[in-house]
């Protein structure tokens, strides 16, 4: 039987556009502190290290081999992950996957990126088919240009509808110290009048550079209980893959083929029947505005078509129905080694009750994924009761 796997300490850096004051294995090392010192823990007394890390973006090879002092991983296991923009949910996944197979009692997962040490652009862009999506498709900005432009024309959603989510978004990092992007004052009209990047997407439909990184400590039920006063148990900790062929596909932000499939398996593992009403909180992988929306639909919180509605009726307002991402989200910090940890700590922080300024009234059960270019999708579920 597998053993019961909870989350029971959470630690970030400050995200920002530069931190010339410390190297990539520094900045990482600040977040496993914070992390530890929540725990009350000492890093000898931790059994194992994941760390996840978008090696292109620095052009940093093997990290973990030279970080693993650093870390605190000498003399112990390290695994390296590379997942794309999921890569730190995937951290997290890995851990539920170890530490209920009975191979480990607490493991430390670690994210982080230094996007000022590298260049994001040229790395995305060789993701792309040389010949025939390089050069419309180059980087986030044209995947998503291309995708919201279909998504639009399917949902009905409006430019409008999008600057909301941007809004909201950036109020919410009001209230998070760790937050890139806070701008207390944004209006729609804000939004609108901002630099157009590649239609429909504008300046302030996307997400910032940042550097930064996260720690998140996972432990087996006999010990999640002596580390956290109200640890968040794992109910389901879900990957789904899809194929990369991003000009095969653009109706892919409409239809997230791998975050509808991973979504589903995990409302099954976790018995959950009517996500928009069953769940507290969601942190989600939302790269651009639209993204949001379409995600809103993918994850099953509102019927097809109708993001632009529920953006519209306040539900993932922080005092709606369901807010989504209180901490700000991924268009308020983007270190993506960490951006998807940091949504898997925030739905932690928020389940413990431990989210500050940001915390949600009354968290039981919360909702976070992770997102890697509508390839690869994590979605995880927390609650405060035991599964």
């Amino acid at each position: 039987m597998a053993r019961r796997v909870a989350i029971v300490a959470a630690g970030q850096t400050d995200h920002v556009s530069r931190r010339l004051d410390v190297n990539v294995a520094e900045l990482a090392r600040e977040a496993v502190d914070r992390c530890l010192e929540q725990a009350g823990l000492a890093m000898a007394e931790v059994d194992a290290v994941i760390l996840g890390n978008m090696e292109m973006f620095e052009g940093i090879n093997m990290p973990d081999q030279w970080m693993a002092s650093t870390l605190g991983a000498a003399g112990k296991p390290l695994f390296k992950l590379n997942t794309g923009g999921t890569v730190g949910a995937s951290t997290a996944v890995a851990a539920t996957q170890m530490l209920a197979a009975g191979t480990f009692r607490r493991i430390l997962c670690v994210g982080y990126e230094k996007h000022s040490e590298g260049s994001v652009q040229s790395a995305i862009t060789t993701v792309g088919d040389p010949l025939w999506e390089r050069s419309v498709m180059a980087g986030a900005i044209g995947n998503f240009a291309s995708m919201a432009s279909v998504y639009v024309d399917e949902s009905g959603v409006t430019e409008e509808h999008a600057a909301k989510v941007a809004v909201k978004a950036r109020r919410n990092a009001c209230r998070n110290p760790h937050s890139h992007l806070k701008l207390p004052d944004i209006t729609v009209e804000d939004v609108l009048a901002s630099d157009m990047l590649a239609y429909p997407v504008r300046k302030l439909d996307m997400c910032p550079s940042s550097d930064g990184a996260c720690a998140v400590l996972m432990a087996s039920e006999e010990d999640a209980t002596g580390l956290a006063e109200r640890p968040a148990w794992v109910h389901a900790a879900v990957t789904a893959h899809d194929q990369q062929f991003m000009g095969d596909s653009l109706k892919r932000l409409a239809e997230m083929r791998s975050l509808i499939a991973a979504s589903r398996k995990a409302y099954a593992q976790a018995a959950i029947g009517s996500p928009r009403a069953e769940l507290d909180v969601a942190e989600i992988y939302e790269p651009a505005t639209y993204a949001e929306l379409a995600m809103y639909e993918c994850l099953g919180l509102c019927e097809k078509g109708g993001g632009g509605r529920m953006i519209d009726e306040g539900v993932t307002e922080m005092d709606g129905a369901l807010p989504v991402n209180p901490s700000g989200g991924v268009l308020s910090a983007n270190p993506v080694g960490a951006t998807a940890l940091i949504r898997v700590a925030e739905a932690a922080l928020q389940t413990m009750g431990r989210a500050g300024e940001r915390q949600v009234d009354g968290v039981e059960r919360a909702l976070a994924t992770g997102y890697g270019g509508n390839a690869w999708s994590e979605v995880l579920i927390l609650s405060a009761d035991r599964p």
